[in-house]
């Protein structure tokens, strides 16, 4: 028994290592079922780095893509990417937790543990009962989405194309993957001016990414003063930047012939506020975003590393970190000695783990910019696009990701692993535990600013 203890002591990880660990699992095997002969239409498997890619994208719930979907892949291959991408934003914590309860299983603390790194939760209390809402939760709403489209999508495609097309795309817009089977690098930009998909599409990503927490929380409290700070945060931040996104692309592509100039005023309306969503973070494009002025790519960047909300399926440094860093800056500046929102105080230990997420991945950011510019050649610009779409698992590009170098995509691969798991959650799974100091420096001060 001694000897068979030992030999398993390698499988003692923390949270945030498990959580690393199985996520690269799930990436292997997505890659190795792409590269099957019969995953792909032309019968000759992908490269492994194109697998690869395309595998850790629909993981990460990002929509990059090196090969089109609709035109590389058989009916097989997409399923597997509509599999990877359900598993991927649930979290396959979740969805392992989920067989376990099925099986009749008991999920113990360690399971508990890891459903909180997962879902990016404060407790470990009501784990279980939170897999079961957000699994529930995830099929009804794909499911609402999946028969609108379907409804709406037989006219152009007939039954049953038009109801695989409706699970498909309601499953890629609710776990805010943005992979799609529209045609050549198409996405959605056939349908900028149709009501129906738009919003459809809108509504999934905005509920997919404002995370299940405060779903649950909306769900159980029915008055707005009950609601806690983090849901109040969340809807309020969600409604700011999807309306500031809406103004500042409408304003800035107006009379720009290659996006809104020649659309009628209701579809400019419409194509200006799927932009000004679709960036926090599903990947979707009614506008080329290849054509996008400098302003409009500016701020379709700051909107892809703001991202959403925690515990769903968008990716960023979420709203409430963005909100956490301006609130701590505020207070520095008007010499406040504490951070308050809404008649409550922020904790301390939240503000300086706000500043951590950002630095960090804002120093991710940089060192992935540095390398596609040594290895990639393309405009800076284009490339900072790219490595932020990357970080936020939003999936936009301006027509770089096909052409990037084998280099540039395992890179970029990196950085959508990155951006899912989260820059901390890596730095927590590499780093070696160190107990408690026993003692501490003199304290001694230094000019800075």
């Amino acid at each position: 028994m001694r000897r068979m203890g030992r030999s398993y002591n390698w499988i003692k990880m923390n949270p945030a290592q498990m959580l690393s660990v199985g996520f690269l699992i799930l990436i292997g095997v997505g890659t190795l079922l792409l590269m099957l002969p019969f995953a792909t239409k032309d019968r000759h498997h992908l490269s492994f780095i194109d697998a690869l890619f395309e595998a850790t994208s629909a993981v990460c719930v990002t929509g990059l893509v090196v090969v089109d979907t609709q035109t590389t892949f058989t009916v097989f291959g997409q399923i597997v990417l509509m599999v990877l991408i359900q598993i991927g934003g649930l979290g396959f914590m979740t969805f392992g937790v989920l067989i376990a309860i099925m099986l009749g299983k008991n999920i113990g603390l360690k399971g508990r543990l890891m459903i909180q790194e997962s879902l990016n939760q404060l407790s470990i209390e009501g784990m279980v009962r939170l897999v079961k809402f957000v699994v529930g939760f995830t099929l009804i709403a794909e499911m609402i989405g999946a028969l609108i489209l379907a409804i709406r999508w037989s006219s152009d495609f007939g039954f049953p194309r038009s109801l695989y097309y409706g699970i498909f795309h309601s499953v890629s817009a609710f776990n805010n993957a943005g992979f799609d089977i529209m045609g050549q690098f198409r996405s959605v930009t056939e349908y900028a001016g149709d009501f129906t998909v738009i919003m459809t599409l809108s509504f999934l990503l905005i509920i997919g990414g404002i995370g299940y927490i405060v779903v649950l929380d909306v769900k159980r409290n029915k008055s707005l003063k009950k609601l806690s700070l983090h849901t109040k945060l969340v809807l309020l931040m969600t409604l700011i930047l999807n309306i500031l996104g809406t103004v500042f692309i409408f304003a800035l592509e107006y009379d720009n012939p290659g996006t809104l100039a020649n659309l009628p005023l209701k579809d400019k309306l419409l194509g200006a506020f799927f932009h000004g969503v679709v960036p926090r973070t599903a990947g979707f494009n009614s506008l080329n975003t290849g054509e996008l002025t400098l302003g409009s790519q500016l701020v379709t960047m700051l909107l892809m590393f703001i991202g959403g909300g925690s515990g769903g399926t968008a990716g960023g440094i979420k709203v409430t970190t963005f909100v956490l860093i301006f609130l701590a800056v505020r207070a520095l500046i008007k010499e406040e000695d504490e951070v308050s929102l809404m008649g409550r105080r922020i904790p301390k230990d939240l503000i300086v783990r706000a500043f951590t997420i950002t630095v960090y991945s804002i120093g991710f950011i940089f060192f992935i910019l540095f390398i596609l510019s040594i290895t990639e050649n393309a405009p800076l610009n284009v490339l900072l696009f790219e490595v932020i779409s990357a970080f936020g698992t939003v999936g936009m590009s301006m027509g770089l990701t096909p052409e990037l170098s084998a280099t540039g995509k395992g890179v970029i691969a990196f950085m959508m692993f990155a951006g899912r798991v989260g820059p901390i959650t890596i730095a927590f799974a590499l780093a070696r535990r160190k107990g408690k100091a026993k003692y501490k420096f003199a304290e001694e001060k230094i000019m800075i600013g």
